[in-house]
């Protein structure tokens, strides 16, 4: 009788490490889905974010047209449309860099020449840039102080 008892118990030790590694086999399957999950939501994410990106940049010409057209004629409607237009982008992550009196940083600003200023400093913007979440959508176009 105790043949068959330690070989009941050998296959019940087997069956046991069995389970075990299928768990474990499991158990890695389950974080690989996870994972997979994660990465297809941030390549979702990224994939929104450059197409938002490119309809951003064109929209934004359109911005700039329409506050160069209040600073031509100071129209109340106008400016209101603009400030409008300006909460929506600004509330999807569109900001404007700082520019004019700020030390002339490269990842941010394209500059088209030097002038009299204090040195390293814009001195004036040609043309606003924009960042989108935090990313540079658009550099701005400045004028950078030569120190003179």
């Amino acid at each position: 009788m105790k043949k068959k008892s330690s070989l009941e118990d050998k296959k019940i030790v087997d069956l046991e490490k069995k389970v075990e590694e299928l768990e474990k086999q499991w158990k890695r399957a389950l974080a690989d889905y996870q994972n997979l999950e994660k990465r297809i939501s941030r390549e979702q994410e990224d994939f929104i974010r450059f197409a938002n990106e490119g309809l951003l940049d064109k929209i934004l010409n359109v911005f700039d047209n329409l506050e160069r057209a209040c600073k031509a004629k100071e129209d109340r409607g106008l400016v209101m449309i603009k400030n409008e237009f300006w909460e929506v982008l600004s509330s999807e992550g569109v900001e404007k860099i700082k520019t004019e009196g700020e030390i002339f940083d490269p990842h941010l600003m394209d500059a088209l020449e030097l002038a009299p200023g204090k040195k390293n400093y814009v001195v004036e913007e040609v043309s606003p840039g924009y960042l989108y979440r935090g990313k540079c959508l658009r550099p701005a176009r400045v004028k950078v102080g030569k120190g003179e």
